[in-house]
């Protein structure tokens, strides 16, 4: 075995940190993609980055050996893909993490989802397998999230010489709420993260919860380690990337939009069923009919951006989004005011420019691994900005000292605290901004990624 310091680092994730599109001509162009991993992984040098090939672009780049330096991208079976991704791992795993599924219909365990699982595990034996060869003696490895839970213990049996950790990003469910899997399918998913020497979580709520389903279902968790690392905002880069021109024109378009002397409550999201939109727009909705005084006075500026539209109950929430924004813009809407300014197309430096106007963020998730915009308004904001945060967010063990807590759930408690954050003085809604930003920035996503490669390797 050759030493730590000689040894690589890989990284494996269904997405990569580049993407390719077929161009009309039959060239390539290529795309960087961004993220806390990207940011992450700028740490470290000698390092491979093991992904899925996702589009039709991604595989003729695979095809034609086109790839970029230390990314190995896997050329897997489009229809094994659909079925790991879509079939599994977006609407059985996210569902049960995220407590999703509206139990007296779903989920229905069944041949078909037998079918779809064999395509998972052959997915992530193509990881397992692509990860064996391409590290050195020793290697470092980690292995991101719900999609690949079983290559640690798949990757074990092929190289025990590894250090091997897995990391969660999204919340992992209670026992009793995992327990809706198939016992088998389980058991499965607890041993293939077990495969690792290090399990690691975004906070420790996640973690407890997976110690939990490990005792109760496993009987514990074995030899692996349990971390908890809270990935917080790139402040050096949300900061400078705030400020440059086109930030500054899409401010100037929200303001007109807004009007002049209105206060904003601002959301951006991906149009995810976790995120909670519709109820922020039914508690929009209650702060207008409830208080009278806001109406003309504020304006909710929703940024929903599509997401999994392949699937069609997603398909539908978007639909649902919009409907609700329209029926209250409809109901309360005047010649001059249109209370909510919704967009559904992704637009980065827009974002960026609501994160700056805000003067209430609503943050509501039914529940969500962490959530980084609770974390990135506070950094970026111009005038300081109060913060809606629901319990149910990861963040909330980082930033509920100083936000104003909501149950999800609880749409009328949610129009009494955008109230409340509308209304808060001042001098408190600074001082709380600056306290806010402090937490959110505490672990940057380099020192986010090395503080697991140092805790591996110890």
């Amino acid at each position: 075995m050759v030493s730590e310091h000689a040894a690589k680092v890989l990284v494996a994730s269904n997405r990569g940190p580049v993407s390719y599109t077929l161009r009309e001509d039959g060239s390539l162009d290529s795309k960087r993609g961004g993220g806390g991993l990207v940011s992450g992984l700028s740490a470290v040098e000698d390092k491979v980055w093991v992904c899925a090939a996702l589009s039709d672009g991604d595989r003729e780049a695979v095809r034609r050996g086109v790839s970029e330096p230390g990314v190995r991208m896997l050329d897997i079976d489009a229809s094994v893909h659909t079925d790991a991704y879509n079939g599994i791992a977006n609407s059985v795993l996210w569902f049960v993490h995220h407590m999703l599924y509206q139990t007296p219909l779903e989920p229905v365990f069944d041949a078909e989802f037998r079918r779809q699982w064999a395509s998972y595990e052959a997915y992530n034996r193509a990881f397992a397998e692509a990860l064996a060869e391409e590290a050195d003696p020793g290697s470092a490895v980690l292995v991101q999230d719900y999609h690949l839970t079983l290559v640690p213990g798949m990757l074990r049996d092929l190289r025990p010489d590894l250090r091997i950790g897995h990391f969660s990003h999204t919340p992992w469910a209670p026992v009793d709420y995992f327990r809706l899997l198939p016992d088998d399918i389980g058991e499965q998913v607890l041993h293939g993260i077990l495969g690792a020497d290090r399990a690691a979580f975004l906070t420790r709520r996640w973690a407890d919860a997976f110690i939990g389903c490990c005792t109760e279902i496993l009987g514990g968790t074995g030899g692996t380690r349990i971390g908890v690392h809270g990935l917080g905002a790139d402040a050096d880069f949300l900061r400078r990337r705030s400020h440059e021109a086109d930030v500054d024109q899409r401010m100037a378009t929200l303001r007109e939009q807004v009007g002049a002397g209105r206060k904003t409550i601002v959301r951006v999201d991906r149009t995810e069923l976790s995120k909670n939109i519709v109820r922020g727009l039914h508690a929009y909705r209650a702060l207008l009919e409830e208080r009278p005084e806001w109406r003309e006075r504020v304006v909710h500026v929703a940024f929903a951006y599509p997401s999994r539209q392949d699937l069609a109950v997603y398909r539908d929430y978007t639909a649902e989004v919009q409907r609700v924004a329209e029926d209250i813009n409809a109901t309360y809407g005047t010649a001059d005011w249109t209370p909510v300014l919704l967009h559904v197309d992704d637009d980065f430096a827009r974002s960026l420019a609501a994160y700056r106007l805000a003067d209430v963020a609503l943050v509501n998730p039914i529940r969500d691994g962490m959530n980084l915009v609770a974390k990135e308004v506070p950094v970026v904001s111009d005038h300081g900005c109060a913060l809606v945060l629901s319990r149910e967010a990861g963040a909330y063990e980082e930033l509920g000292d100083d936000a104003i807590v909501v149950n999800p759930y609880d749409v009328s408690a949610t129009a009494a605290a955008l109230h409340e954050a509308l209304t808060l003085d001042d001098d408190e809604r600074s001082a709380r901004t600056g306290r806010l930003a402090d937490a959110a920035t505490a672990l940057p996503p380099q020192r986010w990624f090395l503080d697991q490669l140092d805790a591996l390797r110890g």
